[in-house]
């Protein structure tokens, strides 16, 4: 575990501790239970969990309303229990990436609660306040079918606070040197702790100046490039991920000359995926290819089909928005926000075929694929339940009582198990797809393993291939002489299409997931078929004579 870009070759397993596996029948999930799993884990063959907060939190917002930096919630277990996972994840090779809410803090943090009753306080200024609440008006309210205003008025304080997500999440003060210093000091515990990364979240909102928008000022690239300089210096090999839910240029800044973010979300990319396989047409993917900006060679994007949060348009423009909700969520349950709260499965009809064609997009685009537990199996959702729950319910282990992760009362558990006629439980279950051998379980530890004998996936530049045929979208990717051809087909029939290969005259095409052997490039056009929201890819092997030329 030497190398200081792991992150570029990682396969990231995003979970909920709270949605793993109970061990002691409370109905809440726990880091005994989520250790008791990791095999599980380790065989599906990704090489680094990322949890959702795990703090002391009242849950007004799922636990990204943090009331304790320096502890476990205590639903989940204790410090000991979590060491005690960090070092079985490190003993089976896997990395470990937390989450760190440091833009705001839930209004029940002792901080908060101490600056609010006394205007002396030494954490007064560890917040933003005013006696008026018409400041930084330039600003957007993030969530505007909730929250009428970023400003909130408390009764005790006899001031309005600052906060740009829900009112209960009043955020810091990054002009306060003792803030920056305070954070770096709750980086430094769990790093010190064997951490290996930290995924920072709502990076884009640290400071505020009247007459802008509040996002993405100078002075925020400020504090992050400090705290970057801090972790290199006591921590080389560990990783910082940014979420800034933007378009790539403004998110291009927080990778800084590599001395901010080691990575990035690419945001935009993945409702444009879907867009793509509804349309039928390579454009939408193609387009935002073109519009993402080269980033510093230590630096890398996270790339994800679904995960805890709704499926965010916020990159995209009204009438895509328009047409992504048409098209995926004509219940208008199933939208939150400016977004979609639906699992991938249920997007996708439960089409296999699908599944596995925005799989092989997520595995071959230039980044750190992230899967949202379930999704190997195909988990449904449950749009009844409130807010972002509806894509957070357990984990479905086997057909057995609460769908084997807790032994608790049913009506006990943090969440509803599904128990949808299609979706449910009894049918759809990690033990039922292990005994499988075409399940879609068994198919995704298949094509894991197959990318992870590439480094050029995770490392290598791309190159579009533009055939007449807009339904397929093909691309090179090469890296230290190594070149893996990408071509997949966006509609729901077969489609022919042939590609300019002509710079790799000579080439050997070797089909990665069979090993089947191609014909080999020749002058004209290279020729495939391609099966309904079929995929290849392939390796080409290049006489030396090309690999030199290319």
């Amino acid at each position: 575990m030497s190398d200081p870009l792991w992150y570029k070759d990682a396969i990231i397993y995003q979970l909920h501790v709270k949605a793993f596996l109970d061990s002691n029948a409370s109905g809440v999930g726990d880091f005994r239970g989520l250790t008791e799993k990791l095999d599980y884990i380790r065989e599906l063959g990704v090489t680094a969990l990322w949890l959702l907060p795990m703090y002391p939190s009242p849950f007004k917002d799922d636990g990204y309303d943090i009331s304790g930096y320096y502890d476990i919630h205590k639903d989940y277990g204790t410090l000991k229990d979590f060491e005690d996972f960090l070092n079985e994840a490190h003993r089976r090779g896997l990395r470990v990436i937390t989450e760190l809410v440091i833009n705001h803090t839930s209004d029940q943090h002792p901080w908060f609660q101490d600056a609010r009753r006394d205007p002396a306080s030494p954490y007064r200024d560890f917040y933003v306040w005013s006696d008026t609440d018409k400041k930084y008006a330039g600003a957007r309210v993030l969530f505007g079918d909730t929250e009428k205003s970023n400003w909130a008025w408390d009764p005790e304080a006899k001031l309005y606070y600052w906060h740009r997500f829900f009112s209960h999440q009043p955020d810091l003060n990054y002009d306060n040197p003792k803030v920056r210093q305070e954070v770096l000091n709750v980086m430094k515990f769990w790093l010190d702790m064997g951490v290996d990364g930290l995924r920072v979240d709502a990076v884009p909102y640290l400071v505020e100046r009247e007459g802008t928008t509040c996002e993405n000022l100078p002075e925020t690239h400020e504090v992050l490039r400090d705290i970057r300089r801090s972790v290199d210096a006591a921590y080389p090999d560990r990783m910082l991920l940014a979420e800034a839910n933007q378009w790539p240029t403004d998110v291009r800044p927080y990778f800084g000359n590599g001395d901010e973010f080691h990575m990035a979300f690419h945001f935009p990319l993945m409702p444009r995926m879907f867009m793509a396989i509804r349309k039928e047409e390579r454009e939408p993917i193609a387009e935002i290819i073109r519009q993402t900006p080269p980033i510093p060679p230590s630096c890398q994007w996270g790339l994800f089909l679904r995960n805890h949060d709704e499926l965010t348009l916020a990159t995209v423009t009204d009438d895509e928005r328009d047409y992504m909700y048409r098209e995926y969520a004509s219940d208008p349950r199933m939208r939150l926000n400016i977004g979609i709260r639906r699992r991938l499965a249920p997007l996708m009809d439960r089409d296999r075929r699908k599944i596995e064609l925005l799989n092989s997009l997520l595995f071959t685009m230039p980044g750190t694929p992230i899967v949202y537990y379930g999704d190997e199996l195909g988990m449904g959702d449950n749009i009844y339940l409130g807010d972002r729950n509806g894509v957070r319910t357990p984990m479905q282990w086997t057909g057995d009582r609460n769908a084997g992760f807790s032994r608790a009362d049913t009506a006990m558990l943090y969440c509803p198990i599904n128990v949808d006629p299609v979706y449910g439980y009894q049918g759809l279950n990690a033990e039922a797809q292990q005994r499988v051998p075409n399940s879609l379980l068994n198919w995704t530890k298949r094509l894991i393993t197959v990318r992870r004998q590439y480094k050029t996936f995770g490392r290598g530049s791309l190159e579009l291939i533009n055939p007449a045929n807009r339904a397929v979208l093909a691309f090179v990717r090469k890296y230290e002489g190594e070149t893996l051809l990408l071509v997949h087909n966006l509609a729901g029939s077969a489609q022919p299409v042939e590609l300019d290969l002509r710079r790799f005259i000579g080439a050997e095409v070797i089909e990665l997931l069979g090993r089947t052997r191609f014909p080999r490039v020749a002058e004209h056009p290279y020729q495939l078929s391609l099966s309904p929201y079929g995929f290849f890819w392939f390796k080409l092997d290049m006489p030396q004579r090309v690999r030199g030329r290319s």
